[in-house]
C-alpha cells in the first residue's frame, strides 16, 4: 500500500499544481495516507482540504509508484491518481502549508522530486526534429 495519494488533473496542455509555503516548490495536490484509508479515500480528503472548491470527479489510479529519488535518497511510495474533469475555484483550503494553487504547463517550474518524477513520466519532453 502506498503512503500517499497525489493527484493529476490535466486541460488544455496545463496541470494542477499548487505551491508549498514552507520552500516555493511546486507540486501535484495531494498527502500522505492516514491509518486504515484507502489511497481514494486519502486523495479526496487531502483535495477537500487543500482545494475546497475543486471537485474532481471521476478519478481513476494511473500507477502506485515505490521508487528512490537518485537526487535526494528519499523513498517514494505513492498512488497516483488521474481526474478527467476536475473543475471549479482554485481557493486555498490548508493556508499554512500551501499559498497558492494553478493551472500551469508541467515545465518550467521548479517542482517537488515527487512531483518532477510524476512530470516525466506522464508528460515527457516532446523530440526535436532535426
Amino acid at each position: 500500500m502506498a503512503k500517499s495519494s497525489k493527484l493529476v488533473a490535466a486541460r488544455r496542455g496545463k496541470v494542477l499544481l499548487v505551491r508549498r509555503r514552507v520552500d516555493g516548490l511546486w507540486m501535484f495536490p495531494g498527502g500522505r495516507k492516514r491509518a486504515r484509508e484507502t489511497e481514494k479515500a486519502c486523495l479526496r480528503r487531502e483535495i477537500k482540504e487543500e482545494l475546497p472548491k475543486l471537485k474532481l470527479g471521476r478519478i481513476s489510479l494511473w500507477k502506485e509508484v515505490k521508487a528512490k529519488n537518485k537526487r535526494s535518497g528519499r523513498k517514494m511510495s505513492d498512488a497516483i491518481f488521474i481526474a478527467k474533469n476536475a473543475k471549479g475555484r482554485l481557493a486555498i483550503g490548508d493556508k499554512k502549508e500551501l499559498d497558492r494553487a494553478a493551472w500551469q504547463k508541467p515545465r518550467g517550474v521548479r517542482l517537488t522530486a515527487t512531483s518532477r518524477y510524476i512530470r516525466d513520466r506522464l508528460f515527457p519532453r516532446k523530440r526535436r526534429r532535426s
